[in-house]
């Protein structure tokens, strides 16, 4: 029987990509190694891995989550949707649930968001929002349309926490 860890590991490539979880490991000190296997064993080894839900609700409910609380590491979850054959329009779905529960200016920011990832193309080997925009500071929002508002670091206008203590999303 494989470890929590493999178990993990072979999970967190199969929805981030191996090219992600690649990088991810080769940013690993010896400060953060033990919250990378944390990340590895607790998030993907037991919970993405449990049966009791597939890979796609479970991107779905991620990127929920992370809309709702303006976390950095949405643009991530987002590229990785693609993994699992999650529809860009299931995604619009489910942030218009997310303005409904956690509001519209959460919303706004993640259909922003969404848009620079999935429709624009987002960036290319960036784990987060800051590389939208060439010198963004990071925990800057994405582009927004005519008429959004844009909300620095998040809905919530605070600096988004999100990410992990390698430099990179722990996602």
């Amino acid at each position: 029987m494989d470890s929590r860890f493999e178990v993990g590991r072979r999970v967190r490539a199969e929805v981030l990509g191996a090219e992600h979880v690649a990088r991810a490991e080769a940013r690993q000190t010896p400060l953060d190694a033990d919250f990378q296997r944390f990340i590895t064993e607790v998030a993907w080894g037991s919970v993405w891995a449990r049966p009791g839900l597939d890979r796609r609700t479970r991107s779905l409910v991620t990127i929920a989550i992370l809309a709702a609380l303006g976390r950095e590491e949405l643009a991530l979850h987002l590229r990785a949707s693609r993994n699992l054959g999650v529809d860009p329009a299931e995604i619009a779905e489910v942030l218009l649930h997310v303005a409904v529960y956690a509001g519209v200016p959460a919303a706004n920011w993640a259909f922003g968001l969404a848009r620079a990832e999935l429709v624009e193309g987002g960036p290319s080997g960036n784990d987060g929002p800051a590389a939208l925009q060439p010198g963004a500071p990071s925990g800057s929002s994405p582009p927004t349309g005519a008429g959004d508002v844009a909300h620095p670091g998040g809905p919530t206008g605070m600096p988004a926490a999100g990410g992990d203590a390698g430099g990179g999303s722990g996602g």
